[in-house]
């Protein structure tokens, strides 16, 4: 008759619970701070970056792209596919290698875009009749319905911007950065 044993069990290393490493005191209640929404922390540069003019206008293109990015994902589109749209409707049969010099997008980053725009129904594609070895886009209704129904939320990003520095610094800040929409 083998000895009973006393109540000590031995656990296999699965489904045991983890234990605390020594010496870490454990914490009984969450702190009160936690519990609040944490500040916004301040944003880091050095002297030379603030008074940078490429760093101020790389800060406000990131607020520009938040805001236009936040109000297109009611639509389910990102701005490069609202940019993409846009240029198609302005510019029907286009192909997607000028689309992509355009708008500086790599061309596989383009061919993405353009594959996700078609299945959705939003932009047809063909093969080109001058050159077969490119294709050529165009909208198709649904597209051009749902460009229509973005228009309003960009001009309010827009709207936003120039709330944001005044309307007089808005156009004033529209015709000092037309200079490089000719460049590349």
């Amino acid at each position: 008759m083998e000895p009973k044993k006393t109540g000590v069990r031995k656990r296999s290393s699965k489904g045991a619970p983890r234990r605390a490493p020594v010496g870490k005191p454990q914490r009984s209640a969450p702190r009160a701070a936690a519990a609040a929404k944490p500040a916004r922390p301040k944003l880091l540069a050095s002297d030379d970056l603030s008074r940078s003019v490429g760093y101020r206008i790389r800060r406000a293109q990131l607020w520009v792209f938040k805001d236009v990015s936040r109000r297109l994902a009611a639509f389910d589109i990102s701005p490069a596919q609202f940019s993409v749209l846009s240029v198609i409707e302005a510019n029907p049969g286009v192909n997607q290698l000028a689309i992509a010099q355009s708008l500086s997008i790599e061309r596989a980053g383009l061919g993405r875009l353009v594959d996700h725009l078609e299945r959705r129904g939003l932009v047809e594609r063909s093969a080109s009749a001058i050159n077969r070895r490119y294709y050529v886009l165009y909208l198709t209704p649904a597209g051009g319905t749902l460009l229509g129904r973005l228009r309003p939320a960009i001009a309010e990003s827009e709207k936003m911007l120039a709330g944001k520095i005044g309307a007089r610094a808005f156009k004033e800040l529209q015709r000092a950065l037309a200079v490089f929409l000719q460049e590349t």
